[in-house]
Formats: C-alpha cells, sequence, structure tokens
C-alpha cells in the first residue's frame, strides 16, 4: 500500500501524534454533530455568507466585528444606550406629571434629578469617548428639566428636552 493509498483510519506517521489527536478529536466531533443535524437549520444554509461592509470602520474594522459577534458595543456606544434609555424615561415621566398627586409630584421632581444625572454622567462618556463630534449629545441642565416637568404638572406643554 502506497502513501496515496495509506487507511483512513490508521494515522499518518508523518504528521506528529499531538497534530494527530487533536485533529481526530475535532473531526470527530464536527462528524458527530453533523450526524445528530447540528448544522442542518443554520442561515445562509446553501448560499454564500453575506458579507458585512466595514469599510468605514478602517484600522479598527476586525475589533468593531469582534464587539457586534459578542454582542458588545464600543463603551461610548454603550454610554450612549444609557443616554438614551434616561432620556426616554424623563419624557415618560413628563407624560405623567399632570396626572400626579402632590405627594407623587415630589417624588417625581426628585426622580426628574436622579435621571439628569444620569443621563449627564452617559452624555459625558460619550462626549469624551465617541469618535467624531457628531456623536456628541449635549448636557441636560437640571434646572431646564425641572421647569419641563413643572410645566408638565401644571398640565402645560413641557417643550423639548434641553428648552
Amino acid at each position: 500500500m502506497g502513501r496515496s493509498e495509506r487507511d483512513p483510519e490508521r494515522p499518518d506517521p508523518l504528521v506528529p501524534a499531538r497534530q494527530r489527536i487533536r485533529e481526530t478529536l475535532i473531526e470527530r466531533q464536527i462528524r458527530e454533530a453533523m450526524d445528530e443535524g447540528a448544522f442542518d437549520h443554520l442561515p445562509h444554509q446553501g448560499r454564500r455568507l453575506p458579507l458585512e461592509d466595514d469599510s468605514a470602520a478602517g484600522d479598527w474594522a476586525m475589533a468593531h466585528r469582534m464587539l457586534r459577534n459578542a454582542g458588545a458595543a464600543p463603551p461610548w456606544i454603550e454610554a450612549d444606550k444609557v443616554a438614551r434609555a434616561s432620556l426616554a424615561d424623563l419624557e415618560r415621566l413628563l407624560e405623567r406629571a399632570g396626572r400626579m398627586s402632590e405627594v407623587g409630584r415630589a417624588r417625581a421632581r426628585r426622580e426628574v434629578i436622579r435621571l439628569v444625572a444620569e443621563a449627564n454622567r452617559a452624555i459625558e462618556r460619550v462626549n469624551v469617548e465617541a469618535p467624531t463630534v457628531r456623536q456628541h449629545r449635549r448636557v441636560l441642565d437640571q434646572s431646564v428639566e425641572i421647569a419641563r416637568f413643572d410645566r408638565a404638572a401644571r398640565g402645560e406643554p413641557p417643550g423639548v428636552i434641553g428648552s
């Protein structure tokens, strides 16, 4: 039996033992998974995988891809998510302000202060870490946001954030 007619069940003596074992284990795991149908319902099966255009990321393309595949984002994007969530919570609070009791309004005013502080911490992080000024946000003025709350509590239109 020549080299080209080698028995596939017997190890190749020219391949180091550690590599033979590793390849054998991996190949066996893949074959078993295929036999169990683990790959039968994968997205894009039988088609080319779609290419993601990371050309705008430049040198950071690989890092962005790794973060995206891990379900994470750069810190400034995570901070922006926190800022947007705080701003949304603030808007919901303003929508309810006119229907609150006096006790509820006092609690809600404290919540406005907390939300403004939380949003500003996140906005400051975005403004420091974002790659360009296009992603920056304007920091909220606490007194302006409390005035918006007071207008909403009186049943008046509160105005826009930061007004």
